[in-house]
C-alpha cells in the first residue's frame, strides 16, 4: 500500500535528492525558531531542529502520512556556521574554513503518527583558499545566501572544495543512504525496491 510522503522542508536541494530516489513528496515548510541554544553542540542542534520541524508539520496532517524532516549545519572550531545574512558574515565564515577541514552535520527525522526514527550524519570537508575578488564574486552570484556555511558543494561552490571524507549528499543537505534506510522502515518504496518488486512478480 502506498503512503503519502511529506517533506518538511522548503529546500530545493532536499527535494531534488528525494526525487533522485524516485520519490515525489509533498512539500510543507515548518514554522519554527531555528536559533542555536547556548552551549548546544552541533549534532544536538541539528537533531533537535529535525525533530521540531517534523513535529510541526506532522501536527497539520493525518496520522497516516510519513513525514521526513532534516537540518544541516556547518561547524569549525566548535562554532556553528549558519546561513550568512550578508557578505561580511559569509566572509568571516570562509576565512575560518579556508585551507582547513570543517564538519557538516545533518540530522534526518522520519515519523508517522507517534512513531519516530532519526539518524545524524557527519562529513568532513576541506575548503580551498580564495582571494578577496573570488569571495566577492561568489557572494554576488547569490548562491551562498541560503546555505549553511555560505557555500553549495553541488553548485559553484564545488570548485572551492578540495576534498571530503564521508557522504557527499550529506553536504548537499540529505544523507541519502541513511535516509533511504529510514524511509524503508516506514514502508516507503525507493527506486531499487520497485525494481526488485517487478522482478519478483515476473
Amino acid at each position: 500500500m502506498s503512503v503519502t510522503l511529506v517533506l518538511a522542508s522548503g529546500s530545493p536541494r532536499r527535494l531534488s535528492l528525494l526525487q533522485d530516489c524516485g520519490l515525489q513528496p509533498i512539500v510543507r515548510v515548518a514554522g519554527i525558531d531555528e536559533s542555536v541554544r547556548t552551549g548546544e553542540a552541533a549534532q544536538d542542534y541539528v537533531a533537535r531542529l529535525a525533530r521540531e520541524k517534523n513535529a510541526w508539520v506532522r501536527d497539520q496532517l493525518e496520522e497516516t502520512a510519513v513525514v521526513i524532516a532534516a537540518d544541516t549545519t556547518v561547524v569549525i572550531d566548535d562554532k556553528v556556521c549558519g546561513k550568512p545574512e550578508d557578505f561580511a558574515q559569509a566572509r568571516d565564515m570562509w576565512l575560518l574554513m579556508e585551507g582547513r577541514w570543517h564538519e557538516v552535520w545533518t540530522s534526518v527525522c522520519v515519523a508517522q503518527g507517534g512513531v519516530e526514527k532519526q539518524c545524524t550524519v557527519q562529513t568532513r570537508v576541506l575548503m580551498d583558499c580564495m582571494d578577496e575578488n573570488q569571495r566577492r564574486a561568489y557572494w554576488d552570484s547569490g548562491e551562498p545566501m541560503d546555505k549553511a556555511g555560505g557555500y553549495a558543494i553541488q553548485g559553484r561552490g564545488g570548485v572551492l572544495i578540495r576534498a571530503i571524507e564521508g557522504s557527499y549528499s550529506n553536504v548537499v543537505g540529505l544523507p541519502l543512504a541513511e535516509t533511504a534506510q529510514l524511509l524503508r522502515e516506514f514502508g516507503v518504496v525507493i527506486w531499487e525496491d520497485r525494481h526488485a518488486g517487478k522482478s519478483q512478480h515476473g
